[in-house]
């Protein structure tokens, strides 16, 4: 008789925990984002409001209150109805930089550029264009990092090939930081180099780019530069 009861004790307790984990499966699915921007979504939106969003997305991130997210079902919703992005983010290709997840974006949410050492050149001035011309971005963010490979190598003088010209772009950074008398061989003057190349890169924008300075002088966008903390993964922008 024990052995019955135990048996069935056991076989209830088995069936409670069955429906508790289909009940928690059915709630995590329903808080499974599947919604992509549409331009009803970024039309009415101010640039100082994209960059809140930016704000609030890399604060969630920071804090692991990321989104939950169908990236098979975005994208099959963008493929029909198109993509309406907040902004365009120029980054460095350093691997532990990964955009959209720092700012909790998903698919559609925001367009990324990224080259060694976040600089700036015709074909990335275009692709800002189109974002903010034909793209309705709102945005533009040259986000720099802290221990940045390239920055390294351009202090550290390195040269080859395509690299050369790449990195003789970070040089008024550093001979900036040069006059201030910072110590380009520590990390934090390295990183100082970061910030300044970063906020170079946005007058670099501006000054190569006829229609972003113009959406710019109308309100229409913004071009900011921003900085990431590969320790902390805050974002702050500059």
């Amino acid at each position: 008789m024990k052995k019955v009861f135990f048996g069935a004790t056991v076989l209830a307790a088995m069936m409670m925990a069955s429906c508790q984990n289909k009940q928690a499966a059915q709630t995590e699915n329903e808080n499974v984002e599947t919604h992509v921007l549409h331009a009803q979504d970024v039309d009415p939106l101010t640039p100082d409001q994209v960059i809140e969003l930016l704000k609030e997305g890399n604060k969630a991130f920071v804090e692991h209150h990321t989104h939950n997210r169908d990236a098979v079902a975005q994208l099959k919703e963008s493929a029909h109805d198109g993509q309406h992005p907040l902004a365009i983010v120029l980054s460095c290709i350093d691997a532990r930089v990964p955009v959209e997840i720092l700012f909790d974006k998903g698919v559609g949410d925001i367009f990324v550029t990224r080259v060694a050492g976040n600089v700036v050149s015709g074909d990335i001035l275009g692709s800002m264009e189109y974002a903010c011309g034909h793209g309705g971005s709102k945005v533009v963010v040259v986000m720099g990092h802290k221990q940045c490979g390239a920055v390294h190598s351009a202090c550290e003088g390195a040269n080859g090939g395509n690299l050369t010209d790449m990195l003789s772009k970070i040089s008024p950074a550093i001979e900036s930081e040069q006059a201030k008398g910072t110590n380009l061989e520590e990390v934090e003057g390295q990183n100082a180099v970061s910030r300044q190349n970063a906020l170079n890169m946005v007058e670099a924008v501006r000054q190569g780019s006829e229609e972003l300075r113009e959406l710019e002088a109308e309100g229409k966008i913004k071009i900011v530069a921003a900085m990431f903390d590969l320790e902390t993964g805050l974002v702050e922008f500059i």
